[in-house]
């Protein structure tokens, strides 16, 4: 490998302009005749990751080149293309009027912008503008494989070769892992079964029956967006929607950090969005819901070759289940640590795993949200110093 300045980046093969790292890993980890060595390694390059590189950069710690023996070194590498995250995959509708609140990162502003913007547009040139303001050492597209314990560090396997840290921050997210629940007869409809993940805008329903699954702020966006062009539609739940009238603002990132904070601490699966912060009701989500969208049902009892059988007993016919029902943390490359409790969850101390405070999670449970991101990169980064002694 050449030697990395602050600010470059490295292409995993001919294919690194077309697609993300993570959609192409069937072809294992990159055989490396040296473990490339650095302090702190930061796995992902969204918002998460973006404010723990400025925060070890603004700590005085320097940018990874391969074979300089220097103290208080990082590097962040990340399996996307491009600058923007999990944002630059949002679908073509959703606008920066109907995103949750979007915070600055620290030490740049995001800067103005039309509340009809897309979302998938503002924000990963907003990354970009960032990235270059810092000139943070970011490699992409890599891809990485395992996270495994060696003599006291860290041996990560990635796409783009074998490195040794001393500390890992994870930042990796959640969009590559869409969550999809089991109900019997799933494998038996005769439909098309899509993901929030999979969808593009309402022109996919045009004159289609279409059951939306899940209770949050995804599933009212699509449902406002399709019912218009759908054929009919059927909302499914587990539980009444929880509808906030709050002037268009969510909660405080305090209060949804309070939220949460208590379960990853006692090893529990972080709770979603929706549960912490309600459904935000937007303009066009209040005339959805006048206009009769917003229907709820209770969960349907299983899928069947025509549709959902539903808690009554009766069919709902459906040509379309649409399952908005979130998604997982993707940490699947940290399994060989085996940090999960027996409650799915990993039990944290802050930003910390408990017991294991050279692995920072953010991005994870109270650090989800950017302004999350924020305070949790701060604390994070001020923890990996003292203990890594880097001055």
């Amino acid at each position: 490998m050449n030697a990395l300045v602050p600010g470059a980046w490295s292409p995993s093969g001919p294919g690194w302009g077309t697609q993300p790292a993570w959609l192409s890993t069937s072809t294992g980890p990159k055989d490396s005749t040296i473990q490339h060595r650095v302090d702190v390694l930061v796995i992902g390059a969204g918002q998460a990751g973006l404010a723990a590189a400025h925060e070890l950069h603004r700590a005085g710690m320097r940018g990874f080149a391969d074979g300089v023996d220097i103290t208080g070194t990082y590097l962040v590498i990340d399996a996307e293309v491009r600058p923007g995250g999990a944002w630059q995959h949002r679908w073509p509708t959703l606008t920066m009027e109907t995103v949750n609140d979007i915070a600055d990162l620290p030490g740049l502003k995001v800067g103005e912008h039309n509340p009809t913007d897309l979302a998938s547009h503002v924000v990963p040139k907003y990354f970009t503008r960032y990235e270059e303001h810092f000139d943070f050492p970011i490699m992409r597209p890599v891809f990485v494989y395992s996270v495994e314990r060696h003599e006291g560090q860290y041996l990560v396997k990635t796409s783009g070769g074998t490195w040794l840290a001393r500390a890992i921050i994870n930042c990796t997210g959640t969009w590559t892992r869409p969550f999809v629940p089991y109900y019997p007869g799933q494998q038996s409809f005769r439909g098309i079964q899509l993901h929030t993940q999979d969808y593009r805008g309402p022109n996919q329903f045009t004159r289609r029956r279409v059951a939306v699954v899940g209770g949050g702020i995804s599933a009212t966006q699509h449902l406002a967006e399709l019912a218009p062009v759908a054929k009919s539609t059927a909302w499914y739940t587990r539980r009444e929607p929880n509808w906030i009238d709050s002037g268009g603002k969510l909660k405080t990132g305090m209060q949804v950090e309070e939220a949460v904070r208590a379960r990853v601490e006692a090893g529990l699966r972080p709770l979603s969005v929706v549960a912490a912060t309600g459904l935000l009701l937007t303009d066009s989500v209040r005339a959805a819901r006048e206009a009769g969208v917003f229907n709820r049902k209770p969960m349907f009892k299983a899928v069947e070759p025509d549709g959902v059988q539903q808690a009554n007993g009766r069919l709902w016919k459906a040509d379309i289940i649409l399952w908005a029902t979130g998604f997982r943390s993707e940490l699947r490359h940290l399994a060989p640590l085996k940090l999960r409790t027996s409650d799915g969850g990993i039990m944290m101390k802050g930003t910390a795993v408990a017991g294991e405070p050279t692995i920072q999670l953010i991005g994870y449970g109270p650090t989800a949200s950017t302004i999350g991101a924020r305070w949790g990169a701060r604390k994070a980064v001020r923890e990996l110093k003292s203990i890594l002694k880097i001055s």
